[in-house]
Parts: structure tokens; sequence; C-alpha cells
């Protein structure tokens, strides 16, 4: 057995190897509160639901390209590298010759690695550029809705991750922080680019030694580790309450109007519609109390609070992965605004702290090594949560952001990254729409519900089974990432992959620029290092080494900068300054979203007539015991389940009306789909509310039916597939409405994680 330090997204630490597989970790010695989620990655190099060779599916290798239905059921044929090398450049060039490089849409999420190098989005990316270009996708699932929203109100929105108000800031000088979606420690675990740290649950300590107070407004208790000031409004009513505070603020003389006038443009607009000059409906504790179920009093004193304290608007990511999602972004950057604390140090606004391990990090002077993905020459493009409508409406036209586009007609699903299945909304749908196409192609280390559905199946390598570095923008260290054990079975890094296809395709050599792996790690670490400002050690000394401290910007406030002088860093709105109201906004004149933040009430919440047939909200929120659907087989998430399902937490008292107990393994069901369960009875969440997380792998008791129940707890298979707006087409899967009961008789097996029949040719 042999150590050796490396990092992935829930931090760096030290791994045993015993017979090619990872047998333990050890956190790295510099992190303040290692991720638990390091303990999935034990045996998870050799583990059974591996992808062993490249593999075609037989109905694809028998009859050729075209739409079917059976994705998702048939059995996989074993072939060659070369078999495959030939098939899939024979495919890609039949559907670019034939309908055009627009009908290649080319998915990746991007979470395959934390590597610089082979990084599955950087490499699939690069590959289709020099194809011709593909159909692309915008923005994420995460943040669908304020990728939009807050460029057209503050200029930017990476800005308020990566140059968000300092933790260490916070705790010096903020009196309250307000968060609306509270700050959830357990997403803090994970960075895109690697984590060698995680500070936040210290940082919070020190916060309340301090004699800070965290105000949470979550339908979860948990949502805040530790003391707080827990309000459960009913889910979706977030921005109502937002709204409530602003009234108090306007009508009491306590909204700071020197600053809205200096540096906001709007305002008058937005608040005729608070005080409900036009419409007739203010916006007051009142109002909001009867959606939201929270006492008008309290928000009332909550709002004075405010005013006379430095306080911090928090929202998280989750807020905004609902219908109108802009909204609450919007409208809590606009009640900070009206506080008049932005650019303060201690006050102001954040999105996103407890989102990730990014935001209260400081950010590095410095970019990072970067793969080129050259250009791409197709214009095509979707918001990323449109993937159904893509493909299943070729040819028809939708809004956004402004625009109006048409949907290309997509014959070849290129996927290198990312599994759809735990991201997209209702998975029924998403399997009609993968059966409409000619081919899918998808780059996998291990069997999940996506390379389950591919045409094609190209078996790639972990992170673990090749050399690259890593770091991500609010990291101080970039690290080299050793291989730990040689590639499972006959699998390949993509890079290889891509290096043969592009040979087969004519432009091999410049897809390689003639260099192999390792020759491009020095390269892009020597050309990185020739741009910087300050001496670093050569490639081969940083390698030596394992890791190299890069320099960050400390003590950072967000938008002080604007605030200190708001005409020479204006923000990169039309007008310079935040925009509560938005002309552009306005005068795309969508019916779901306005010129300024407003209520929009939700499709599903407890407030709707769907609630009479479904009266349980259920919150799909983010696993605590693994990255989105990665890993679901590790030891950790496995100890979360519930006799093999994913856990639903339920409130004592909607367990006792169903006659439930701690344990059972119940239905949740809708007029969409139904997925099972493991019960788990817990009072830290408010009556008539359900959470059932993410990213249990896609488990269908009939693989050959679109609409057949998850056994495993996919909550996608409830989910409306429907955006956020016209403006944003955001991801909208964090609420649905449902009914729970409980399952009678022998639970179906769970085979989520085991390989579909394969066969081999004699």
């Amino acid at each position: 057995m042999r150590a050796r330090a490396t990092l992935t997204h829930w931090g760096a630490f030290t791994a045993e190897m015993s017979g090619g597989d990872i047998a333990t970790v050890t956190p790295y010695d510099g992190d303040a509160d290692p991720s638990p989620l390091l303990g999935n990655l034990p045996g998870s190099l050799r583990h059974r639901s591996r992808i062993a060779s490249p593999v075609v599916r037989r109905g694809w290798l028998r009859d050729g390209p075209g739409p079917t239905s059976k994705r998702g059921s048939d059995e996989f044929v074993a072939v060659s590298w070369d078999e495959l090398t030939d098939l899939l450049a024979g495919e890609l060039r039949r559907v670019v010759d034939t309908h055009g490089n627009q009908a290649i849409f080319g998915g990746s999420y991007g979470w395959s690695s934390a590597g610089r190098f082979h990084h599955a989005q950087s490499q699939v990316h690069r590959f289709l550029n020099m194809l011709g270009g593909y159909t692309f996708s915008r923005h994420s699932y995460s943040l669908g809705a304020t990728g939009v929203i807050m460029p057209r109100v503050v200029g930017t929105h990476d800005d308020l991750f990566k140059r968000s108000t300092s933790w260490q800031v916070i705790v010096d000088h903020t009196d309250l922080l307000v968060c609306f979606g509270g700050i959830p420690l357990k997403n803090t675990g994970i960075n895109d680019g690697g984590t060698t740290d995680h500070p936040v649950r210290d940082a919070l300590r020190r916060f309340r030694s301090r004699g800070g107070r965290i105000v949470s407004f979550s339908p979860l208790r948990d949502d805040v580790d530790g003391d707080c000031e827990w309000f459960a409004p009913v889910p979706g009513t977030d921005v109502a309450v937002m709204l409530a505070l602003a009234y108090v603020l306007a009508t009491e003389g306590l909204a700071d109007r020197e600053f809205l006038a200096r540096y906001c443009t709007g305002y008058e607009r937005f608040e005729r519609y608070l005080l409900g000059t036009d419409d007739g409906v203010p916006k007051s504790p009142g109002w909001a109390a009867q959606l939201s179920g929270l006492p008008a009093e309290e928000l009332t004193a909550l709002a004075r609070r405010m005013a006379a304290h430095r306080t911090i608007v928090t929202v998280s990511w989750s807020l905004q992965r609902v219908r109108h999602g802009e909204q609450a972004p919007w409208m809590g950057l606009t009640l900070a605004a009206m506080l008049g604390q932005i650019g303060l140090p201690g006050g102001g606004f954040g999105h996103g702290y407890g989102s990730m391990n990014e935001p209260g990090l400081p950010p590095l002077r410095s970019g990072l090594p970067r793969l080129p993905q050259g250009v791409n020459p197709v214009r095509s493009f979707i918001p990323v949560a449109a993937i159904s409508d893509l493909l299943l409406k070729p040819g028809e036209p939708f809004d956004y952001n402004g625009q109006r586009l048409t949907y290309p007609d997509i014959r070849l699903v290129y996927w290198a990254g990312g599994n759809p299945f735990h991201h997209h909304q209702n998975i029924p749908r998403l399997r009609r729409a993968l059966s409409r196409v000619d081919t899918v192609v998808v780059h996998e280390p291990y069997w999940t519900a996506m390379a389950k559905h591919a045409d094609i199946v190209v078996p790639s390598t972990t992170a673990f089974e090749r050399d690259d570095y890593s770091g991500s923008r609010n990291d101080p260290l970039l690290m080299a990432m050793p291989k730990l054990a040689e590639p499972y079975a006959d699998s390949r890094d993509d890079y290889t992959t891509f290096s043969a296809l592009a040979d087969k395709l004519g432009f091999g050599e410049r897809f390689t620029e003639g260099r192999t792996a390792w020759e491009w790690l020095a390269h892009l670490y020597e050309k990185w290092a020739a741009g910087l400002d300050f001496a670093v050690p050569t490639f081969e000394e940083f390698w030596e080494q394992g890791s190299l401290r890069l320099p960050t910007e400390e003590g950072l406030t967000l938008l002080a900068d604007f605030r200190a002088d708001p005409v020479g860093h204006r923000l990169g709105t039309p007008s310079g300054r935040i925009e509560i109201f938005s002309a552009d906004i306005d005068g795309f004149g969508y019916d779901d979203c306005a010129g300024h933040p407003r209520w929009f009430e939700p499709d599903e919440w407890l407030g709707s007539p769907r609630a009479e047939r479904y009266p349980l909200h259920l919150l799909a929120n983010q696993p605590a015991t693994r990255l989105h659907g990665q890993l679901d087989a590790g030891a950790v998430s496995q100890a979360s389940k519930v006799r093999g399902r994913e856990p639903i937490r339920m409130h004592p008292q909607d367990a006792a009306a169903r006659g439930l107990r701690d344990g059972d393994v119940v239905r949740v069901f809708n007029d969409r789909g139904a997925c099972l369960a493991g019960l788990v009875v817990d009072d830290r969440l408010r009556p008539r509310v359900v959470q059932l997380s993410t990213g249990a792998w896609y488990d269908p008791a009939d693989p050959a039916d679109p609409d057949a129940m998850c056994v495993h707890g996919n909550p996608n298979v409830l989910t409306d597939d429907v955006g956020t707006s016209k403006l944003a087409h955001g991801c909208t899967g964090a609420h649905v409405l449902v009914q729970v009961e409980k399952f009678n008789g022998e639970p179906p097996p769970v085979r989520a994680h085991e390989p579909p029949p394969i066969v081999r040719r004699v």
C-alpha cells in the first residue's frame, strides 16, 4: 500500500491504495472541516457499476441510427476500441454531412472531474468545435435563473460568488445574517474545481461568538446548523416575505433613499407596486402572513432590526430553482439596497452562502491553467434546462432573455461529463425526448442512467486513473493530481478517445497539437506561468512539490468599489447602477417576469387548488451524502438509505395522519410519476412539507416503460418540465406537490448500480 495525495470536489486527501482501488482516505491536514463525502471514495475505482469496455446498443448495431423506444431497456454488445472509433466517427460524419453541425447537441455538465486538463466539458467542447461546431447549452441547473437575471440587475453573476463578501468580514462586522434558504453546511463540502479547506463552520462559530445573529427563512430547520432564529414559511413564499420586510422599510421611513437615488435606478416604479398604489394590494406583513403563514408582527419587528443593525441579506441558490425563480435573488438584492448597506463591511447582499464552498472565500489574484476549447462556429443554443423541449420540438420558436429563438432539429446527442437523469426535470418526458434522436453517445466511468440510455457507450477513466492538476478560483492551492491507479479494465481517458476520433475524422494533429496528455499538462502550466506577475516554480518542481500556494485577495466586501466610486466603477447594466426596475426586461413584455421584482403565485404550492389532490410540498434539495448523483454507491451515500431507498423526511403529524412509521417504504406520487423512498420521521421541517434529495440513481421498475415507478427514490420522476420564465428558462425542479402512502408488499429490488445486459460476439 502506498499513500498518494490528490484533490477532488470534496477536498484534498491522501489515499492508501490496495488492489488497484482506494482503500482508505486521509483528509488534507490543512483542512479545518473535512467533508464526510470523502468516505464515498474507497472501493469506487473497481466497483461493479464501472463500465469495463466499449459497448454499442444491440438495436443500433443491428438496425443503424434512428429514433427508438428501446433506449434504456436494450442490451449492449461489447466492441473493440477500433470498432467503436470507426462506428462513432462514421456516425458523426453522417450527421454533419446530412444535417449540419447544428444537429449535434453537445451536452456536458462539467462536474465529471476536478482536473484542469482531463475535464470532460473542456475535452468534448474542444473536439466538437474542431469538428465544425455543435448546438450548446447556456448556464446551469444550479443557477439557470440567476445567470440571466443578475447580469441585467447588477451587471454580473459570477462576482456574486467569486468576489462575495468574505467570511472574515462577516465575522468582524455583521450583526444580522438574514438568510433566505438558510446556510446549509452540507453543501459547503464541495467546489467544482476542487477545494482544500472548509472554513464555513468555524466562521459561523466565530460570528456567533462575537454576538452575531442568524435568521433563517426555510421550511427545513437544519438549513442552518446550530443556533438561529428559525422562520418556517410556506415553501415558495420567500419573495412575499421579502416584500413585506421592504414594505415596513418604505412605510416607516427606514429605507435609505439617499442610497437608492445615487446607486440604483427605478426604485420609484417598484415602490408603487410595493405600496399597492396601482393594483390596490399593499405588500404588507399582513398580506405576506396570509401567504407564508408567518406572523405579521414578527416580520415587522425583524424589518426594524435589519434597519438598525449591520445586516446582510442572503439568498440561497435553491430559491431560484422554482417557477419565477428570477424573483428571489432580484428581490433579495432590492431589499438589501433599501437598507443602504451594500458595499459597507458586513452589510449588503449575498447569493449562495451555503450553496457551495465558494461564496465567502478569498478569490485568487490570478487565473488558472486552462485547456483552450476553440470557437464554436454554430450559434444555436438552448438554456440548459430545456433539453427535452429541444429534442421534442424541432423547428418550434421559444422566448429567451429578450430573444426569439428556434429549436434546431437534433439528430445526435453527445454527452461527456454529468448525468441529466439527476439534474433534469420530469424523467418520463426526458426518456421520450431521448428516444426521438438518431444516436446518443455517452462518455462515462459508471453505468449511470444516462449511460444505460445511450447507443454508444465510451468507458472513461476516473480522475484517479490519470495525471492532472487542479484548483478553483476561490482556493489558494493549485494541486497536482498524480495517477493513483491504472485505468479500470478497458477504459481510456477522454483525451485518448477524442484524439483517435479526431485522427479518423481528419483533424487529429489540430486537436492534439502533437502533444501527449503529459506534454499538455506541462504546456498549459508553462503558458499560464508566463502570464503571471509573480514567480512560480517550474512545472517539474511543482509536480515534485505536489502543490503551489497562490496569492488571494483578502477582506473583500461585495460592491465596495462601486459604493466608493459609482462612476469609476459603474456596473455592467445599461444605467451603470443597480436596476431595481429594468426597462429592458419590462420591454420584453413577458407575462411571467415583469420589469421589477414582484410576487408571482407559484404553480405548485400549498396555496393552490392542486394541493387538494397532492397535499404535501416536496423539497428536492441537494443531498448531504454525495455530490449530486456522484458515487451514489459509496459507503456514505449507502449508509443514508432506508431499506435501500433514498430517505424521505416527513413531519410526525403528517406521518401519523397516514399511519406511517419511521423506516417504512413509501410510495411518493402525483399525476406525473411515482417513486419509492424510505421514510424518516423528523420534526425539523414544517408540517405538510416533505424532503427527498436529488441524486439517487434512477431505477425504473420496468426499464421499457418511460412511466414506470422509480424504485430507488429519484424525485425527478415527479417534477414538472417547465422553465422559470420566458426570461431565463431555468430549472424548476426544487419544488413539487405530491402525496405519500405506505407501499404494501415486498418492495422491488434496487438495481440502480448494476450493469445492463452485455453480450460479446462469438
